[in-house]
């Protein structure tokens, strides 16, 4: 019996819900940079970026009926070739703090194959 090991990448693709059928690690990127990544289940049902928080709240709900809220998101996106210091997402972010502003944060593993960048979990 053969076995295929595939590994694919995909790029700008903002609807997880087609993630979650078809793959089984996930990482968010945004401006570039890594937020998190880990099992697709775990991302999923529980992001702890904010900007993944954001991503998973706007997956549509095939129920026309069902009325989701808005993501609460705000500001601008920044430009990719100038990101400001900092966490990129921090012109966005609901829960930015003044070292959000200043320091990149780092990949923090919260557990096994989970890890995030963000000073929340710091």
């Amino acid at each position: 019996m053969d076995i295929w090991c595939l590994n694919l990448v995909f790029t700008d693709l903002h609807d997880l819900s087609i993630l979650s059928n078809i793959s089984e690690r996930l990482m968010i990127m945004y401006l570039g940079k890594v937020v998190e990544i880990g099992h697709t289940r775990d991302i999923i049902t529980r992001p702890m970026h904010p900007y993944a928080q954001a991503l998973i709240a706007a997956v549509p709900i095939p129920d026309p009926a069902y009325e989701r809220p808005i993501p609460n998101i705000r500001g601008e996106v920044s430009q990719p070739i100038d990101p400001p210091p900092g966490c990129r997402f921090q012109t966005r972010c609901l829960k930015v703090t003044d070292i959000c502003r200043t320091r990149e944060p780092s990949m923090t593993e919260l557990e096994p194959g989970h890890s995030v960048a963000c000073h929340l979990y710091t």
